[in-house]
Protein backbone atom coordinates (compact mmCIF):
# COMPACT_ATOMS: atom_id res chain seq x y z
CA UNK A 1 0.00 0.00 0.00
CA UNK A 2 1.24 3.36 -1.30
CA UNK A 3 -0.81 6.69 -0.09
CA UNK A 4 -1.27 9.21 -3.17
CA UNK A 5 -2.44 11.85 -1.53
CA UNK A 6 -0.20 14.89 -0.55
CA UNK A 7 -1.60 14.77 3.52
CA UNK A 8 1.18 15.24 5.11
CA UNK A 9 0.60 12.28 8.10
CA UNK A 10 1.52 11.89 11.83
CA UNK A 11 2.83 8.58 13.44
CA UNK A 12 4.41 8.74 17.16
CA UNK A 13 4.14 4.96 17.47
CA UNK A 14 6.54 3.11 15.00
CA UNK A 15 9.02 0.24 15.58
CA UNK A 16 11.86 -1.40 13.29
CA UNK A 17 13.63 -4.84 13.41
CA UNK A 18 15.52 -3.69 16.59
CA UNK A 19 13.04 -4.65 17.97
CA UNK A 20 9.96 -6.73 17.15
CA UNK A 21 9.49 -4.96 13.80
CA UNK A 22 10.34 -6.60 10.43
CA UNK A 23 12.06 -3.12 8.66
CA UNK A 24 14.89 -2.13 9.28
CA UNK A 25 15.29 1.58 11.19
CA UNK A 26 16.24 2.83 7.84
CA UNK A 27 13.86 0.68 5.87
CA UNK A 28 10.98 1.84 8.20
CA UNK A 29 11.63 5.85 7.34
CA UNK A 30 11.93 5.16 3.65
CA UNK A 31 8.72 3.20 3.88
CA UNK A 32 6.74 6.06 5.88
CA UNK A 33 8.05 8.50 3.63
CA UNK A 34 6.51 6.32 1.18
CA UNK A 35 3.43 6.72 2.64
CA UNK A 36 3.08 10.23 3.31
CA UNK A 37 4.52 10.59 6.89
CA UNK A 38 5.74 14.08 7.86
CA UNK A 39 6.53 13.11 11.29
CA UNK A 40 7.20 10.05 12.73
CA UNK A 41 8.76 8.72 16.23
CA UNK A 42 10.75 5.42 16.25
CA UNK A 43 9.95 3.74 19.38
CA UNK A 44 11.38 0.56 19.72
CA UNK A 45 10.55 -1.83 22.78
CA UNK A 46 13.44 -1.03 25.46
CA UNK A 47 16.10 -0.11 23.55
CA UNK A 48 17.00 3.01 21.44
CA UNK A 49 19.80 0.97 19.53
CA UNK A 50 17.84 1.97 15.96
CA UNK A 51 18.08 5.45 16.28
CA UNK A 52 21.28 6.92 14.73
CA UNK A 53 20.59 4.78 11.40
CA UNK A 54 16.81 6.31 11.45
CA UNK A 55 18.17 10.07 11.75
CA UNK A 56 20.42 9.41 9.07
CA UNK A 57 17.48 8.12 6.94
CA UNK A 58 14.99 10.52 7.71
CA UNK A 59 17.70 13.48 6.64
CA UNK A 60 17.35 11.73 3.51
CA UNK A 61 14.10 11.00 3.04
CA UNK A 62 12.71 14.07 4.41
CA UNK A 63 11.15 12.89 7.41
CA UNK A 64 10.58 14.63 11.02
CA UNK A 65 11.80 11.93 13.27
CA UNK A 66 11.75 12.27 16.70
CA UNK A 67 13.91 10.31 18.73
CA UNK A 68 11.28 7.36 21.17
CA UNK A 69 11.17 4.29 22.91
CA UNK A 70 8.43 2.37 24.21
CA UNK A 71 9.18 0.89 28.10
CA UNK A 72 7.41 -1.45 29.38
CA UNK A 73 6.89 -1.48 33.20
CA UNK A 74 4.48 -3.76 35.64
CA UNK A 75 1.13 -2.47 36.66
CA UNK A 76 -0.96 -5.70 38.39
CA UNK A 77 0.41 -8.33 37.50
CA UNK A 78 0.47 -7.14 33.19
CA UNK A 79 2.54 -4.82 31.54
CA UNK A 80 1.79 -1.33 30.80
CA UNK A 81 3.94 0.51 27.71
CA UNK A 82 5.41 3.90 28.56
CA UNK A 83 6.57 6.10 25.23
CA UNK A 84 9.26 8.64 25.42
CA UNK A 85 10.11 11.39 23.16
CA UNK A 86 12.90 13.09 22.36
CA UNK A 87 14.96 10.84 24.22
CA UNK A 88 18.65 12.32 24.42
CA UNK A 89 20.85 8.39 23.60
CA UNK A 90 23.64 9.14 25.20
CA UNK A 91 22.63 10.31 28.61
CA UNK A 92 24.12 7.65 30.77
CA UNK A 93 21.79 7.18 33.68
CA UNK A 94 19.08 6.38 30.90
CA UNK A 95 21.30 3.91 29.40
CA UNK A 96 22.21 2.32 32.65
CA UNK A 97 18.09 1.32 33.27
CA UNK A 98 17.85 -0.44 29.57
CA UNK A 99 20.99 -2.06 30.67
CA UNK A 100 19.68 -3.58 33.97
CA UNK A 101 16.09 -3.97 31.91
CA UNK A 102 18.26 -6.05 29.36
CA UNK A 103 19.85 -8.29 32.08
CA UNK A 104 16.48 -9.40 33.02
CA UNK A 105 15.45 -9.66 29.88
CA UNK A 106 17.95 -12.26 29.23
CA UNK A 107 17.62 -14.38 32.20
CA UNK A 108 13.87 -14.51 31.52
CA UNK A 109 15.37 -15.71 28.01
CA UNK A 110 17.05 -18.84 29.46
CA UNK A 111 14.27 -19.94 31.94
CA UNK A 112 12.12 -19.74 28.47
CA UNK A 113 14.56 -21.90 26.92
CA UNK A 114 15.11 -24.45 30.11
CA UNK A 115 10.96 -25.15 29.67
CA UNK A 116 11.11 -26.14 26.12
CA UNK A 117 13.00 -28.70 26.71
CA UNK A 118 10.05 -30.63 28.09
CA UNK A 119 9.01 -30.71 25.08
CA UNK A 120 12.68 -32.21 23.31
CA UNK A 121 12.72 -28.43 21.66
CA UNK A 122 16.11 -26.80 21.70
CA UNK A 123 16.17 -23.39 21.34
CA UNK A 124 18.99 -21.94 19.65
CA UNK A 125 19.53 -18.63 21.20
CA UNK A 126 22.18 -17.24 19.55
CA UNK A 127 19.90 -17.97 16.19
CA UNK A 128 16.97 -16.16 17.55
CA UNK A 129 19.79 -13.33 18.21
CA UNK A 130 19.93 -13.46 14.54
CA UNK A 131 16.57 -12.99 13.96
CA UNK A 132 15.73 -10.46 16.17
CA UNK A 133 18.73 -8.35 15.32
CA UNK A 134 19.49 -6.71 18.15
CA UNK A 135 20.06 -7.62 21.75
CA UNK A 136 16.39 -7.53 22.08
CA UNK A 137 14.76 -10.87 21.74
CA UNK A 138 10.78 -11.02 22.52
CA UNK A 139 8.31 -13.56 22.78
CA UNK A 140 7.58 -12.87 18.48
CA UNK A 141 11.10 -13.24 17.50
CA UNK A 142 11.05 -17.30 19.85
CA UNK A 143 8.01 -17.58 17.80
CA UNK A 144 9.42 -16.90 14.50
CA UNK A 145 12.17 -19.47 15.21
CA UNK A 146 9.96 -22.03 15.94
CA UNK A 147 8.06 -21.44 12.70
CA UNK A 148 11.08 -21.03 10.60
CA UNK A 149 11.97 -24.22 11.96
CA UNK A 150 9.11 -26.01 11.31
CA UNK A 151 7.65 -26.80 14.74
CA UNK A 152 4.61 -24.59 14.52
CA UNK A 153 3.07 -23.53 11.37
CA UNK A 154 2.48 -20.10 12.64
CA UNK A 155 3.18 -17.48 15.21
CA UNK A 156 -0.34 -18.00 16.85
CA UNK A 157 -0.09 -21.80 16.52
CA UNK A 158 3.08 -21.17 18.86
CA UNK A 159 1.02 -18.70 21.42
CA UNK A 160 -1.08 -21.14 21.47
CA UNK A 161 0.86 -24.01 22.31
CA UNK A 162 3.78 -22.34 23.79
CA UNK A 163 4.17 -18.99 24.41
CA UNK A 164 0.35 -17.49 25.13
CA UNK A 165 0.33 -16.16 28.83
CA UNK A 166 -1.01 -19.21 30.35
CA UNK A 167 0.83 -21.34 28.02
CA UNK A 168 3.72 -23.98 29.33
CA UNK A 169 6.75 -22.16 28.53
CA UNK A 170 5.48 -18.27 29.52
CA UNK A 171 7.48 -16.93 31.67
CA UNK A 172 6.61 -13.73 33.70
CA UNK A 173 8.95 -11.00 32.75
CA UNK A 174 10.30 -9.22 35.86
CA UNK A 175 8.94 -5.76 35.05
CA UNK A 176 10.53 -2.32 35.48
CA UNK A 177 8.77 -0.71 37.92
CA UNK A 178 6.25 2.31 37.12
CA UNK A 179 8.02 5.28 38.35
CA UNK A 180 11.35 3.94 37.07
CA UNK A 181 10.56 3.82 33.48
CA UNK A 182 8.76 7.44 33.76
CA UNK A 183 11.91 8.86 35.69
CA UNK A 184 14.70 7.57 33.35
CA UNK A 185 12.77 9.00 30.46
CA UNK A 186 12.86 12.40 32.40
CA UNK A 187 15.82 12.00 33.37
CA UNK A 188 17.45 11.43 29.42
CA UNK A 189 15.02 14.77 28.64
CA UNK A 190 12.46 13.13 27.16
CA UNK A 191 8.69 13.25 27.39
CA UNK A 192 6.71 10.17 28.84
CA UNK A 193 3.48 8.97 27.70
CA UNK A 194 1.27 6.45 28.67
CA UNK A 195 0.67 4.04 25.19
CA UNK A 196 -2.16 2.50 24.17
CA UNK A 197 -4.40 2.76 27.91
CA UNK A 198 -7.45 0.85 26.39
CA UNK A 199 -5.58 -2.23 25.52
CA UNK A 200 -4.50 -3.55 29.06
CA UNK A 201 -7.72 -5.03 30.02
CA UNK A 202 -8.50 -2.57 32.78
CA UNK A 203 -11.69 -1.46 33.69
CA UNK A 204 -12.52 2.53 33.55
CA UNK A 205 -11.61 2.92 36.89
CA UNK A 206 -8.59 0.94 37.07
CA UNK A 207 -7.62 3.18 33.95
CA UNK A 208 -8.12 6.34 34.91
CA UNK A 209 -6.38 5.19 38.53
CA UNK A 210 -3.54 4.02 36.11
CA UNK A 211 -3.19 7.68 34.74
CA UNK A 212 -3.61 9.38 37.71
CA UNK A 213 -0.60 7.23 39.79
CA UNK A 214 1.44 8.27 36.57
CA UNK A 215 0.79 11.71 36.44
CA UNK A 216 2.36 12.07 40.10
CA UNK A 217 5.38 10.30 38.58
CA UNK A 218 5.85 12.58 35.96
CA UNK A 219 3.48 11.77 32.80
CA UNK A 220 2.95 14.04 30.30
CA UNK A 221 1.07 13.02 27.73
CA UNK A 222 -1.59 10.34 26.59
CA UNK A 223 -1.71 8.14 23.06
CA UNK A 224 -5.14 8.53 21.94
CA UNK A 225 -5.08 8.08 18.69
CA UNK A 226 -4.67 4.73 18.04
CA UNK A 227 -4.94 1.97 15.36
CA UNK A 228 -6.90 -0.40 18.10
CA UNK A 229 -9.05 2.03 19.28
CA UNK A 230 -12.72 0.21 19.43
CA UNK A 231 -15.94 2.57 20.04
CA UNK A 232 -16.19 5.15 22.67
CA UNK A 233 -12.30 4.27 23.35
CA UNK A 234 -10.92 7.26 22.15
CA UNK A 235 -13.50 9.50 23.66
CA UNK A 236 -12.90 7.81 27.06
CA UNK A 237 -9.18 8.76 26.64
CA UNK A 238 -10.07 12.26 25.42
CA UNK A 239 -11.50 12.77 28.57
CA UNK A 240 -8.13 11.48 30.73
CA UNK A 241 -6.18 13.87 28.73
CA UNK A 242 -8.30 16.31 30.20
CA UNK A 243 -9.00 15.61 33.97
CA UNK A 244 -5.32 14.98 33.97
CA UNK A 245 -3.76 17.56 32.15
CA UNK A 246 -2.03 15.12 29.48
CA UNK A 247 -1.05 15.91 25.96
CA UNK A 248 -2.73 13.94 23.07
CA UNK A 249 -0.21 12.14 21.09
CA UNK A 250 -1.17 8.68 18.88
CA UNK A 251 0.73 6.47 16.25
CA UNK A 252 -0.34 3.04 14.44
CA UNK A 253 1.93 1.02 16.77
CA UNK A 254 3.19 -0.54 13.60
CA UNK A 255 5.70 -3.55 13.23
CA UNK A 256 5.34 -4.46 9.76
CA UNK A 257 4.75 -8.26 8.77
CA UNK A 258 4.65 -9.26 12.27
CA UNK A 259 1.27 -7.03 12.65
CA UNK A 260 -0.64 -8.02 9.47
CA UNK A 261 -3.13 -5.31 8.06
CA UNK A 262 -1.38 -2.75 10.20
CA UNK A 263 -0.13 0.26 7.88
CA UNK A 264 2.38 2.82 9.15
CA UNK A 265 0.72 6.27 9.36
CA UNK A 266 -3.17 5.14 8.65
CA UNK A 267 -3.42 1.75 10.88
CA UNK A 268 -5.85 -0.39 10.07
CA UNK A 269 -8.47 -0.27 6.92
CA UNK A 270 -6.83 3.81 6.30
CA UNK A 271 -9.10 4.54 9.34
CA UNK A 272 -5.92 6.17 12.07
CA UNK A 273 -5.49 9.77 11.28
CA UNK A 274 -3.21 11.25 14.24
CA UNK A 275 -3.86 15.32 14.19
CA UNK A 276 -0.75 17.41 13.23
CA UNK A 277 -1.59 19.05 16.52
CA UNK A 278 -0.45 15.77 18.09
CA UNK A 279 3.33 16.40 16.74
CA UNK A 280 3.21 20.37 17.70
CA UNK A 281 2.59 19.48 21.02
CA UNK A 282 5.27 16.98 22.13
CA UNK A 283 7.72 19.03 19.97
CA UNK A 284 6.72 21.94 22.44
CA UNK A 285 6.35 20.12 25.64
CA UNK A 286 10.38 19.44 24.61
CA UNK A 287 10.77 22.97 23.83
CA UNK A 288 11.40 22.32 20.16
CA UNK A 289 10.00 24.18 17.10
CA UNK A 290 8.16 21.63 14.61
CA UNK A 291 9.59 22.60 11.02
CA UNK A 292 7.22 21.21 8.31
Amino acid sequence: MKLTSNRKLVDLHVHSNISDGTLSPKEVVKHASEMGVAVMALTDHDTIGGIAEASEAAAEYGVELIPGIEISAGFRDRDVHILGYFIDINNQDFLKVLETAWVKREERNLKIAEKFLQFDISLDLEAIKKISGSSVITRAHFARWLVDNGYCRSNSEVFEKYLGNDGPCYVPRDYMTRETAVKAILTAGGIPVLAHPMLYGLNSCEVDALVGELKEMGLMGIETYYSSNMGMDEQIVKGLAAKYGLIMTGGSDYHGDNKPGLEIGVGRSDSLRVPMQCAEDIFRAAGRTLSI
